[in-house]
């Protein structure tokens, strides 16, 4: 990095004016400054180790969570997440009943003085994803402004729906339903009212709550990740609260909450998979049910996926899941034509409306004035919230990982309603199914469900026509979401106890490895110490602390909202044209704007234009401030710097962290203007004619000031075009600096890539 000698006593210029007095300030400035500025105004800037305040903040995350270009291992998170664990396991298999006991313990405590805290958890969590919805905020990408989804809107929603189905939803479909009609939350058993009730509080407890869930962490975690070159992670969404700090002490210790929980919410949902599936494999292949059944399935499923990860064969787990969604459509299509149809399709419309209309006084249920309702609570709807918590981190990533492009407003409305009628049609027609039965008589089928729920849902297939067929094909179908379950577990926790910056890549092959065979053994001690019941405690105990995430979340994505609400007013305000990122287009003749269309130029190419056209307008620019009176300074970077440390990976691009010459405009403000253009490495499009067939990326020359980056290309403007986008930029500071009504948030300056302090 070089400086122009006459640079050297201006630089020094504004630290050494920061500590004059006002009356000093004011002398010191041009008589333009103290008319713009009032003369009196100088507040200190924002320090690194304060959250970040303003969108320029905001960019610094990338560099400050993502220092190291490679993918690594995060040890602390990793080692205290596996302790946890393992003295969890060893706890359960050494003393199954006191582990029992003691859970029971702590989830009537639960229960009994927490069960308001979660219903009100759940209650902010939908009104907060709605808010993002329906507000401006709704309109933002998760990613760049220019960003568009990289799948069709039918493919995006099937993706989603797959998403929404569950081997869980199988097991609760049946005994859900049959429980709450014949021992209703309140009210009197088997009347008209718990039956008109008892399908849909099993709808509403895998309806919008979970998905709102799933909807935020998500939007988070994609926000951050996509619109501003985070790491896919927990820790980087809370970086507007906690700045530079997340990397410490604080971003472990959310990681280790967000793993635990999500480790006992995968192997919750593989302790129900193997119940559910020990009955079918019995009734298919004549096995023995039981425990060592139940077991060789874990052992099973661990093997599978360590051999899609060790074989390369994770497209085969793709096509999987995406199997298992046509195997449960072919499976709900024959309930409901080998069923009864039109009870079922009468019943799924009553269902939907009774839904609707009492969701609201649903939310807030918790049943304070029914005596000993708090083990209903714990039993149901607590641990359904607890359960959604405790997958809200996994699932999330999932829909992040596909959504990238959408606005939070289509996310938020396609998360929340297309799983969910998803659900809501399962639910319906096994669940009714099962109350028919109830109907007609069969006490004893209604006690099976509710003793032993895997029996029950096997005992209902059986009823139908063509018994063995459905119970085969519904096998297949548990079957294939619960290795999808496993594999795609093991695959986010690997994510998560590792550091890794590029959204679009996964942590090694040995660490998902790692993260199967203990959630395998943590599974296994749970069915040991007591099976689904014991599920249900761990669920709800270890997704208590991962309320504290949702909230700091919250906090966190909103703030972030707000700052970039406040800018983008500003911006509107003094910008004569907007770029698709927000910012201003500098004018360009037609024969320019085709040729930067058409043109994808190499770094070499890149570097030659800024020699020759950006570096010259910017040595213009300031020399004519410094005859003004102005203390400018100017950096130019060296290029051919080494390229393991100048490059630093930018979501999917790759900014060149050692290069772009700089323009830095030391005022008497609260903050200094500075422009400067980077080179961002940049992927290119396979359809261009114009690249050659061994080359799949280009250079971009993206200018970046104070408020952040502009999101617009210099590449193909003359010299006098760039001053003059110099200029505009320079007027855009000096409106933003005297409307400071307009925005709620005070201006601070992006740290620039080059000459930071």
């Amino acid at each position: 990095m070089t400086n122009d000698p006459s640079d050297n006593k201006s630089a020094e210029a504004p630290e050494q004016d920061s500590h004059l007095p006002n009356e000093q300030i004011e002398k010191t400035q041009t008589p333009f400054e103290r008319s713009q500025f009032g003369g009196t105004q100088r507040q200190p800037k924002n320090s690194d180790d304060e959250p970040p305040i303003s969108s320029s903040d905001l960019k610094k995350g990338a560099q400050e969570l993502s220092k190291n270009a490679v993918a690594h291992i995060n040890w602390s998170v990793l080692i205290i997440s596996s302790l946890v664990i393992v003295a969890f396991s060893i706890w359960a298999i050494v003393m199954p009943a006191g582990a029992s006991t003691t859970m029971k313990t702590l989830v009537d405590w639960i229960a009994t003085n927490l069960g308001w805290y979660y219903v009100i958890t759940m209650v902010l969590v939908i009104g907060f994803v709605l808010w993002v919805a329906l507000s401006k905020a709704g309109s933002i990408r998760l990613g760049p402004d220019e960003s568009r989804p990289q799948y069709k809107l039918g493919t995006w929603v099937a993706m989603l729906f797959a998403a929404g189905v569950g081997i869980d939803l199988l097991f609760f479909s049946v005994t859900g339903p049959v429980v709450q009609y014949l021992t209703p939350p309140s009210g009197d058993g088997a009347s008209a009212d718990a039956m008109q009730n008892a399908v849909v509080w099993t709808m509403f407890h895998y309806g919008i709550a979970g998905w709102a869930v799933y909807a935020l962490l998500g939007m988070a975690m994609g926000y951050f990740a996509y619109r501003w070159d985070m790491p896919l992670s927990i820790r980087a969404a809370l970086y507007p609260l906690f700045g530079k700090r997340v990397n410490g002490p604080i971003g472990h210790g959310i990681s280790i909450l967000a793993l635990v929980g999500t480790v006992f919410g995968v192997a919750t949902t593989m302790g129900i998979g193997v119940v559910l599936l020990n009955v079918g494999f019995s009734k298919i292949f004549g096995l023995e049910e039981g425990l060592t059944l139940q077991i060789a399935l874990v052992i099973g499923a661990v093997i599978l996926t360590i051999a899609a990860t060790t074989s390369g064969v994770d497209r085969g787990i793709r096509w999987i899941s995406e199997l298992n969604l046509w195997s449960a459509v072919a499976m709900m299509a024959f309930i409901l034509i080998a069923g009864e149809t039109a009870f079922l399709l009468n019943a799924l419309v009553e269902n939907l409306g009774q839904f609707f209309v009492t969701l609201p006084a649903r939310m807030f249920k918790t049943f304070a004035y029914v005596p000993g309702s708090s083990e209903w609570m714990g039993g149901w709807t607590l641990f359904f919230w607890a359960f959604w918590l405790a997958w809200g981190p996994f699932v999330g990533v999932f829909l992040a990982r596909i959504s990238r492009g959408r606005t939070l407003r289509e996310f938020v409305i396609a998360a929340i309603t297309v799983p969910v009628l998803c659900d809501f049609i399962i639910v319906s027609f096994f669940g009714n199914s099962a109350l028919y039965e109830v109907l007609q008589g069969n006490t004893a089928f209604a006690e099976l469900a509710i003793e032993s729920p895997e029996r029950g849902w096997y005992a209902l297939l059986e009823m139908f026509p063509g018994a063995t067929f459905l119970v085969i094909l519904a096998t297949f179908s548990g079957l294939l979401f619960y290795i999808t379950s496993a594999n795609s577990g093991a695959m986010v926790m690997s994510n998560f106890s590792a550091s890794i910056p590029d959204p679009s890549e996964d942590g090694p092959k040995w660490l998902r490895i790692f993260w199967a065979v203990l959630t395998a053994v943590l599974t296994i001690s749970m069915l040991i110490a007591g099976g689904v019941i014991t599920m249900e405690y761990a669920t709800l105990i270890f997704a208590l602390p991962v309320t504290i995430i949702v909230y700091l979340v919250m906090f966190s994505f909103y703030k972030a909202l707000k700052i970039e609400q406040a800018e983008r007013e500003g911006t509107v305000l003094r910008r004569p044209s907007i770029a698709p990122s927000g910012g201003y287009i500098p004018e360009r003749s037609w024969t320019q704007r085709l040729g930067q269309m058409l043109t994808y130029p190499s770094k070499r190419e890149s570097i030659k234009f800024l020699e020759r056209t950006v570096r010259p307008a910017l040595d213009d620019v300031a020399t004519e401030f410094r005859r003004q009176g102005y203390d400018v300074e100017r950096i130019n970077a060296d290029h051919d710097s080494n390229a393991a440390s100048a490059t630093a990976f930018v979501g999917n691009t790759n900014i060149i962290a050692a290069s772009g010459p700089l323009l830095r405009l030391s005022t008497a403000a609260m903050n200094d203007f500075y422009y400067q253009v980077a080179m961002v490495k940049t992927p290119a499009p396979t359809f261009s004619g114009k690249m050659a067939a061994d080359t799949d990326i280009y250079y971009r020359l993206e200018v970046t000031t104070q408020t952040g980056s502009g999101g617009y290309d210099l590449t193909g403007l003359t010299k006098q075009q760039v001053i003059d986008d110099v200029l505009e930029q320079y007027q855009a500071y000096l409106t933003f600096l005297t409307a400071p009504t307009e925005t709620d948030t005070a201006l601070t300056t992006a740290t620039p890539i080059l000459g930071s302090d």
